[in-house]
This record gives structure tokens, sequence and C-alpha cells, in this order.
């Protein structure tokens, strides 16, 4: 037994580098996590807050795509909710006193802003400030 130290071996690079690399993550990725990778690439790019990253009573500006819209009263007034996701988590929007709003629509991407509650659990911006994206952003 020698104390000599044995020469290390040169460490191997974990994925591929570069082009082929993205294509290869690309290939074996979801349909899902492409779209929520797409749809927070987008709420970077407009300087928006991450959904996962809001907290109750935080004033943000938050994009996503609405992924449902439902006519559902509360306390005897109408209110038409919708959930915004931006690919990190889900986002309910909710408009008291409207029974429907044209442009929101399931599908729609969209920009909205004000002050988050939390609701049983879940993230929530009542008669928020709104801004409907183009309808040729679509993908």
């Amino acid at each position: 037994m020698s104390a000599e130290p044995r020469p290390e071996k040169p460490a191997k690079p974990a994925r591929p580098a570069g082009r082929f690399r993205r294509m290869i993550e690309r290939l074996s990725t979801s349909q899902e996590e492409l779209h929520s990778a797409e749809l927070q690439e987008d709420a970077e790019a407009a300087g928006c807050t991450r959904i996962c990253d809001c907290h109750d009573r935080q004033i943000v500006k938050v994009t996503g795509t609405l992924r449902t819209v439902t006519l559902r009263p509360r306390a005897g007034v109408p209110a038409l909710e919708a959930e915004l996701f931006d690919g990190s988590a889900p986002l309910d929007v909710v408009w008291l006193g409207r029974r429907s709003i044209v442009g929101i629509e399931p599908g729609r991407r969209m920009i909205a802003s004000g002050r988050i509650s939390m609701s049983h659990g879940r993230r929530v911006l009542f008669n928020p400030k709104y801004e409907l994206r183009p309808l040729g952003q679509e993908h």
C-alpha cells in the first residue's frame, strides 16, 4: 500500500452541451411541461411576478393563460371567476358583480395586477386591473 494519492479522473460533463442538449430535453419532455416552461419564460419577459412567488396581501403583476372561466355567485352577487396559470402555479381571478367580460375566455393570455389574497389555501385576485394579450400572440 502506497501513500501516494491516485490521480483524479477528469470530470465528465453531466449533460451534452448546446443545441444537442436542448433538442434531447425537448424530445424527452411532455407537452404540458413544455407549455409551462414557455409560460414562465413569457412571464419573465413581461417583467411579471411568477404566481408561485406571490404571497398574501402582496401587490403583484402576473401574466398567464386563462384555463377556466365560470360564473359563480358569491353571497348572492354574480361573480365571474377565471383560473390564470403561468406555468408555476394557478391563480383565481374574480370579478365581482360581473356575469361576463368580452375577451375573458379559456385559452386567452392576459396580464393582471392587484393585491393577492389567500382563500382556502388558493391565491385569489379580486377585481384586478387587466390587459388582454393580442390574439396573434396565442400559441
